[in-house]
């Protein structure tokens, strides 16, 4: 008892001392998203884009100082879409339906899994500008997403060819290969997925035109990782080769070991299975140090890496034993309870933190404690 009690006390002057290192931060309601909204990235320059749930469909949207920009209307001609990706030019990228019917009956976007209006059309990647948004051509396939682009305008995310894939469930939505993709000047670029790999997904792309992602097998639609991809590798792409992160200790048929993200200095981040598959950490990855596991905050059992800036700074979700989520922060070695780190009385629960900026501002899914509706923020470090 006497051991345990100092180990408590230790830990606690531990998680206070990194408390008092940390930023405290203001936050800004985006407003309600609904259920399947949410925003997904901010720029160095403040621009958060991301998804608005009204009734049964989803547009993409766009924030900048109180604003919002509908990205949707009229998009491609469909009814719904999702905005992953935007670099400080106002340049855009995601998921878009078109109003061609699609020849394999797919739910590529997994629009009809998540219950929303789907009118069995092809979803595209696109790139939005100036107020145009245009399809980005997939591998040969009907379907295909992006999900971020770099200063330069060269855009990352998954395609499909037009090869049957006979790793997709029987009888599920999803039939053909999909690939990695990095796009440049609008072409498409296959990425190599690990040896034995029919399927990836480019997650990020650095301004040094590294690629950070994954690839595994075909698997029915995840509704929180809003994929078909069941992740069996972390991958870093340069110059076109796959280097496989390794894993810390699972095989990835659990939740799975996939990159998220990554900065301008090849740092990488994401999730591995551990050990017997059942429960996940978040990773980072360096070249020096190989993967490491960044553990969760203090009484959780899993975690996700989902932001990193070039500070080092890191994002994600802490998972409980009842799966429910908060938002942390990680930096100087210690994971923190983004929520502790606002103000007391602020009405949003902060589950996820999607992504970190440069000056440190972050953004993510809230629930609002008193509706129990589900909100966009910004958290903006105090001076």
């Amino acid at each position: 008892m006497k051991r345990i009690a100092i180990s408590i006390a230790a830990g606690s002057l531990l998680a206070a001392v990194a408390m008092a290192q940390s930023p405290s931060y203001t936050i800004t309601d985006l407003g309600n998203v609904g259920p399947n909204g949410q925003p997904f990235v901010i720029s160095n320059n403040g621009l958060v884009v991301g998804a608005l749930q009204t009734g049964a469909t989803i547009q993409a949207v766009l924030w900048y100082k109180g604003r919002m920009v509908d990205l949707s209307t009229p998009g491609l001609g469909g009814q719904n879409g999702m905005a992953f990706g935007v670099n400080h030019l106002g340049q855009v990228v995601g998921e878009a339906q078109t109003t061609n019917p699609d020849p394999n009956g797919e739910d590529f976007c997994g629009l009809a899994a998540l219950g929303l209006t789907s009118s069995g059309t092809t979803c595209v990647a696109f790139l939005w500008q100036s107020g145009v948004m245009k399809a980005l051509p997939a591998l040969g396939g009907n379907n295909g997403l992006a999900n971020q682009i770099n200063k330069q305008g060269a855009a990352a995310g998954m395609a499909e060819t037009d090869t049957p894939d006979a790793t997709c469930p029987s009888g599920g939505a999803q039939k053909l290969n999909f690939k990695p993709v990095l796009w440049q000047s609008g072409y498409p670029e296959e990425l190599p997925t690990y040896s034995g790999d029919p399927d990836g997904e480019a997650h990020a792309i650095n301004d040094r035109g590294q690629v950070a992602g994954g690839s595994g097998e075909c698997v029915a639609f995840n509704p929180i990782f809003l994929t078909n991809l069941q992740p069996l590798h972390a991958l870093l792409w340069e110059n076109g080769k796959a280097t496989d992160l390794g894993s810390l200790g699972g095989t990835g048929h659990g939740n799975g070991i996939v990159a998220e993200n990554l900065n301008n200095y090849g740092q990488v981040i994401g999730f591995s299975d551990l050990q017997g598959d059942t429960d996940f950490h978040a990773f980072r990855w360096t070249r020096e140090t190989g993967m490491q596991d960044l553990g969760t905050v203090p009484g959780d059992v899993s975690s996700v890496a989902v932001g990193i800036n070039d500070s080092g700074q890191i994002v994600g979700s802490s998972i409980n034993a009842s799966f429910s989520p908060r938002a942390f922060l990680w930096q100087n070695g210690n994971m923190i309870d983004l929520n502790t780190l606002v103000p007391a009385d602020s009405p949003l629960y902060l589950f996820t933190a999607c992504i970190i900026n440069a000056v440190g501002e972050i953004t993510g899914i809230a629930i609002d404690q008193s509706s129990g509706d589900f909100h966009g923020y910004v958290a903006v470090p105090k001076k």
